[in-house]
């Protein structure tokens, strides 16, 4: 058969599996990435067609390569030709699925055919290989595992391939010889006994998708067509979110506008295992930012903000000081994410900084609030995470030594724990113990820049508050950032299995 000849779509699969199957054929199907061929996968493809009579390959798509950053390198369709060059292989197919399961159901197979890496089931970190398994079965077909010479495709690439850039790869040579993946793992794993608290103000980020169409013929103004809209929960909604992925209790407080609460769309879009107290001000709606974004390259052309910046009626805020004086104390970590928009006064400060056990701590300037959301208005936290702006701007200092100006915000704010974000440059942390400690960004695709820091806010201060060391702390970070980057606004939240699979990749 000639090689184009063997690359068919799952549909035109199903109907050559069944009629080979009724000429009295064993079929094996092997899936997976296939990112760079090697004698490894030769020997496994090997092994399973001694398995049956007919072997096929099936891809996963590029779409659902879970590697991170970089991954896959070689496209799909490069992959399945590169595939059915493959004397053994009979038959490749490009999945239409994040995972092998409903492939398996489609096809029946009568030999499912996995590495032997896969045998130990403790060691799948998505956790798949039962669903398969099921699968498989269920269509009257075994799983099997090969044991043949194997090699880790990932380990190739990193090595051998400039998957990373140059400061990167010299960061990972590095941090490979203190840190290794189970170890980076299983301390992600032991946050879920963290107890949080995360307080913050609530944001429903709007994206009107418009298609830009030129100058208007009699006015000064840009006119657009719209095309469709997306609404996220953003702000405090997405930093809880983030961190709900790895900590089992997570509890939210926040207040909404009793002009448009949007309580209903909010709740629908918390976690299952975020608890949250809200609280009501009749004077403002629920804080929206309403962007006007080109899909093609997700360009924002224009924002309007529906909000009130003033700080809640003082019956609103007592309100809040209350409650939280009573709570702050059973969590393992208070979170402030503070978007200046008016909900975190000087009086709700107070209370988390006397109150918590470990506070963490975000300010964020916008449009509404520069100059006047400041870290400073802060008088101590365990933990500080900022971005170099913000830094610069709380001290009025543009150009001045970053390490310095972290220093003088570590003394101000009684704090032993920061990090600075800095874009494209990556970040710098700081504790006593370690110094400095300086990771650079692990990937430069981006997508969209917004919620980014607030997963970075998220998952670091759970590992902070967790005592992780901070060159662990910065790796995790930018890894979370790497990301983040790569989803729209807050359309999803950074999720452990995907942070695994990517850690994996980077440190093999």
């Amino acid at each position: 058969m000639k090689t184009y000849d063997k690359i068919k779509t799952l549909d035109e699969l199903e109907l050559i599996i069944s009629e080979l199957k009724k000429n009295g054929k064993a079929v094996v199907l092997c899936h997976g990435v296939f990112d760079l061929l090697h004698p490894g996968h030769i020997k496994h493809f090997e092994a399973a067609k001694n398995e049956g009579d007919i072997l096929v390959v099936t891809l996963t798509q590029d779409q659902y390569v879970g590697k991170g950053p970089g991954r896959p390198v070689f496209n799909q369709r490069l992959r399945a030709e590169t595939m059915a060059e493959i004397e053994c292989v009979d038959y490749v197919a490009i999945n239409q699925w994040p995972t092998a399961t409903e492939t398996l159901k489609k096809l029946k197979p009568d030999v499912y055919a996995k590495g032997s890496d896969y045998a130990d089931r403790s060691q799948d970190l998505t956790g798949e290989i039962h669903n398969e398994e099921e699968a498989v079965k269920e269509g009257g077909g075994r799983i099997h595992f090969t044991d043949e010479i194997s090699f880790s495709s990932t380990e190739l690439l990193n090595v051998h391939f400039s998957v990373y850039h140059r400061e990167a790869n010299e960061f990972l040579k590095n941090f490979r010889k203190s840190y290794s993946v189970d170890r980076i793992i299983s301390m992600m794993k032991d946050l879920k006994n963290l107890k949080v608290l995360v307080v913050g103000d609530p944001i429903i980020d709007e994206y009107h998708y418009c298609h830009p169409m030129g100058k208007a013929w009699k006015e000064t103004v840009i006119t657009t067509r719209y095309i469709n809209r997306e609404s996220f929960a953003g702000g405090v909604l997405a930093t809880a979110n983030h961190i709900a992925g790895f900590c089992d209790r997570v509890d939210l407080v926040a207040c909404l506008g009793n002009e448009n609460t949007q309580e209903e769309f909010i709740r629908d879009r918390l976690k299952p295992n975020i608890t949250p107290k809200f609280f009501y001000r009749d004077d403002a709606p629920t804080v929206t930012k309403r962007r006007y974004v080109d899909p093609a390259f997700l360009s924002k052309m224009f924002e309007v903000c529906f909000l009130n910046t003033r700080t809640p009626p003082p019956e609103v805020t007592e309100e809040v000081c209350q409650y939280l004086s009573g709570v702050c104390a059973d969590y393992d970590l208070v979170l402030a994410s503070d978007f200046g928009n008016g909900f975190i006064g000087s009086e709700i400060v107070e209370v988390l900084c006397q109150k918590s056990k470990f506070l963490a701590v975000n300010t964020q300037t916008n449009s509404a609030n520069t100059g006047f959301n400041l870290i400073t208005k802060y008088p101590k936290a365990q933990y500080v995470c900022i971005d170099e702006p913000e830094i610069r701007l709380a001290l009025s200092d543009k150009y001045g030594s970053l390490e310095d100006m972290m220093i003088k915000i570590a003394g101000r704010m009684e704090c032993d724990r920061i990090t600075v974000t800095r874009g494209h440059n990556g970040s710098l942390g700081y504790e006593p113990d370690q110094g400095f400690v300086e990771v650079p960004v692990l990937s430069k695709e981006i997508v969209d820049r917004i919620g980014a820091g607030d997963a970075y806010l998220a998952i670091t201060s759970a590992c902070v508050a967790a005592g992780y060391p901070m060159d662990m702390v910065g790796f995790v970070g930018n890894a979370v950032g790497a990301l983040a980057v790569r989803i729209v606004c807050n359309r999803d939240s950074v999720e452990p299995v995907p942070l695994y699979k990517f850690i994996t990749a980077l440190l093999k």
